[in-house]
């Protein structure tokens, strides 16, 4: 295969890791327990070597899959969790003081049946305490050895700045496709001043960067994607002509609409480690198989040309959404609404 390895932080990992969530959690019912067991295995198996997941997927559950299924393969991938983001009586909650970080982590660790976690990320920022103040609680978990690397999640470049001052920031987690280019605002750039690794989430656009159309009227109650903009009309139908042309691109390049977005992310920098999620298991060979595809010049110009920011209808987030993230807006976004 023709790829080179990345960093998360410190340790090399193949450049497209796994986003865990959608074993448990998020677009509907959770997957089968053994099938997601077994696609687990196989992906360690494939050769990824980068896990994500986090207390609130699944409501812990994602992160005991994990632990039951691979603890015996622990030294094989980096893995990483996150915390703030809670749960307690079966609710949510948004807590990153100090204590609640330090037992949310012994938490984790029962659970993935591990005594370290590689990179331990603030899920959300809570408006309530300092970043400062949650940072260094996580830089007490380093130095007792129960996590490695700090990461943080939709976070500003500001937020990332004040965080890297007080420890250092390893990796920075956002939204990021060519649907979703909000962090070449700010944070893109900052994570290339700190030395902070870059992990988009979500690269082929929530399932909207495949072969064939989502149909949104199908989707399972539970599924998230009913309370964002752009999966609603008339946003969903006004974003269908993008689609067009990535089909086109990938028909012309034989790979996937999926490999074509992750290859692209995949070009934006060597400091990007995408964290596509998947359930089915030709997606996670073919989201892997992605790294190996060289984008050529003239096609990275067309979609940089088609997926300008503006071009997108629809806003990424529903307002409460968008209330619990920093991450920068555009200045049109600013005056949008659903």
């Amino acid at each position: 295969m023709t790829f080179e390895k990345r960093k998360v932080g410190t340790l090399p990992v193949h450049p497209v890791g796994l986003g865990c969530m959608n074993l448990s959690h998020a677009y509907g019912p959770a997957q089968d327990h053994d099938d997601a067991v077994t696609f687990l295995q196989r992906a360690i198996d494939i050769g990824y070597d980068f896990l994500d997941t986090a207390t609130i997927y699944g409501m812990g559950k994602n992160e005991s899959l994990i632990g039951e299924a691979l603890k015996h393969r622990r030294n094989d991938f980096v893995l990483a969790s996150k915390c703030v983001m809670g749960f307690a009586d079966g609710k949510r909650f948004l807590d990153a003081r100090l204590e609640t970080i330090k037992q949310a982590c012994e938490a984790s660790l029962a659970r993935l049946q591990t005594d370290v976690i590689d990179l331990y990320y603030m899920h959300r920022p809570d408006p309530k305490v300092p970043i400062e103040e949650s940072v260094g609680a996580l830089a007490e978990l380093v130095t007792q050895g129960k996590i490695r690397m700090i990461g943080l999640s939709e976070m500003s470049a500001d937020m990332l700045r004040k965080a890297h001052a007080v420890h250092p920031i390893a990796a920075m987690q956002s939204e990021y496709s060519l649907m979703t280019r909000n962090p070449e605002i700010a944070v893109i750039d900052a994570c290339a001043e700190l030395g902070t690794t870059f992990v988009p989430f979500s690269p082929v656009g929530r399932g909207y960067l495949a072969d064939e159309p989502l149909k949104p009227d199908t989707f399972h109650e539970r599924d998230l994607r009913r309370t964002f903009p752009r999966f609603s009309e008339p946003h969903f139908s006004n974003n269908l002509a993008l689609l067009k042309l990535t089909k086109e691109l990938a028909g012309d390049l034989n790979c996937t609409v999926g490999q074509l977005a992750l290859a692209w992310t995949l070009a934006r920098g060597e400091t990007f480690v995408p964290i596509p999620g998947t359930t089915n298991l030709q997606h996670l060979e073919d989201n892997f198989r992605a790294a190996e595809i060289r984008l050529p010049s003239d096609v990275l110009e067309k979609l940089n040309t088609a997926f300008t920011p503006d071009a997108v209808s629809g806003p990424r987030y529903s307002p409460p959404a968008q209330a619990t993230v920093t991450t920068e807006r555009f200045e049109f976004e600013l005056q949008e609404t659903t």
